[in-house]
């Protein structure tokens, strides 16, 4: 076997410009691309098209599936993970415009590490030999991810194997409004909304057994660096809710739909513009001596190869696809941005844009009671899926060490 040390050895020496795939159907030649700063890499649609693979995006992660066995690469870091390990690269998966990029390690190491009854690579002539061995593809219905759990919808209070606590941080309260909410009823602010949805989700939540802590439950003003606190060694989950918002330029009331957020930095204007649109709410905050010493880019460097990262992205993608299945807006996908609500949470934490209130089916939804109740409901599933998903990678224990 490969060691990591080997492998990295080799993807470090100079690759050859081409790598060719052996089948049962015949051999096909994929190019390989080197970049001094990304390394080595093979466009994933000839190479997966070559062995039967799939890939799923949701702009922080690249979910490779190759028979029933799941890699999955977090864009731009030098890593992957399967079967719940962690294992490291020599390069850096990326896209490149709608074209996801894999490290040519992928092949020469991942494949044989992994799927050994399948694969073997010949490093003499730089050959991938597939030996035709697969299993029965899923079902077309199923979506491609590591889930395979019943509809939660459907599950009992008593599915979990232990106690799970999540944090619902209603954005805002207090002396800060939040955005106004040009769409909103008359004397109706962005706090009120997801104090709602904070409500609602919670309620949701404890119904389906998980216990909550709400860091407000009534119209309150919260430190944003307090805020991530109260998901502490008990904790699961943090989760915020907001309510997007567009400034006044052309067409900025047709924008609508929803997006999930980690805490990485910023890599749209988009991103970077929601970030600053919520760290303004730390003007109505009396600063702290610690505030100094705790910079968000110590935070960051900290979780980019963190397993929280991993986590957020997947619970992300969950709450992403539950409220695409009641959401009327579009569907914006997960992003990652510098929110300081995040980054005193020190577990996997995510925020979640419902709807612009500068768009008025959107600002409509997310006000009206029964359209509340459903996105809290979608919330409060994915919520459940996920834990349900990482009890069945570790079993009974907990996120990580207490107080970590």
């Amino acid at each position: 076997m490969i060691t990591p040390l080997l492998a990295l050895a080799l993807a470090a020496a100079a690759p050859p410009p081409t790598v060719t795939i052996v089948t049962p159907a015949g051999e096909r030649r994929v190019p390989i691309t080197t970049d001094t700063r990304l390394g080595a890499l093979v466009p994933a649609g000839p190479t997966l098209g070559a062995i039967g693979g799939t890939s799923q995006l949701d702009g922080i992660w690249a979910e490779v599936r190759v028979g029933q066995m799941p890699f999955r690469f977090l864009l731009g870091a030098p890593l992957y993970t399967v079967s719940s390990g962690l294992y490291p690269l020599a390069s850096l998966p990326t896209l490149r415009g709608d074209s996801l990029f894999l490290p040519l390690q992928f092949l020469s190491d991942a494949l044989p590490r992994h799927l050994g009854s399948r694969f073997r690579w010949d490093a003499r002539t730089s050959r991938l030999i597939d030996a035709g061995e697969r299993p029965a593809a899923p079902p077309a219905t199923r979506v491609a991810s590591a889930s395979t759990t019943t509809p939660v919808a459907d599950a009992p209070k008593g599915l979990f194997r232990r106690t799970h606590r999540v944090t619902i941080d209603p954005g805002h309260g207090g002396v800060d409004p939040g955005n106004p909410g040009l769409y909103f009823p008359r004397g109706v602010r962005e706090k009120d909304v997801t104090l709602d949805l904070g409500l609602l989700v919670s309620r949701e939540l404890r119904y389906k057994g998980v216990q909550v802590t709400l860091t407000r439950t009534r119209d309150t003003l919260i430190d944003l660096r307090d805020r991530g606190r109260y998901c502490a060694s008990d904790c699961d989950l943090f989760v915020s809710l907001h309510v997007n918002s567009l400034p006044r330029r052309s067409g900025f009331t047709s924008v609508r739909g929803f997006e999930t957020y980690v805490l990485a930095e910023a890599r749209t204007e988009d991103a970077a513009r929601v970030a600053r649109m919520e760290n303004e709410a730390i003007r109505f905050e009396q600063p702290k001596a610690e505030d100094e010493a705790s910079g968000l880019d110590f935070i960051l460097k900290d979780l980019q190869l963190n397993e929280y990262l991993r986590e957020s992205g997947r619970a992300a993608a969950l709450i992403q696809r539950h409220l695409g299945e009641v959401h009327s807006g579009e569907d914006r996908g997960v992003k990652q941005a510098g929110l300081i609500v995040l980054n005193t949470a020190r577990r996997p934490a995510v925020l979640v844009e419902v709807g612009f209130s500068t768009n008025r089916a959107d600002a409509r939804l997310m006000a009206m009671p029964e359209s509340q109740k459903k996105l809290a409901r979608a919330i409060a599933e994915a919520i459940v899926q996920y834990l349900l998903e990482y009890e069945r990678k570790t079993g009974d224990a907990p996120l990580g060490p207490a107080g970590q």
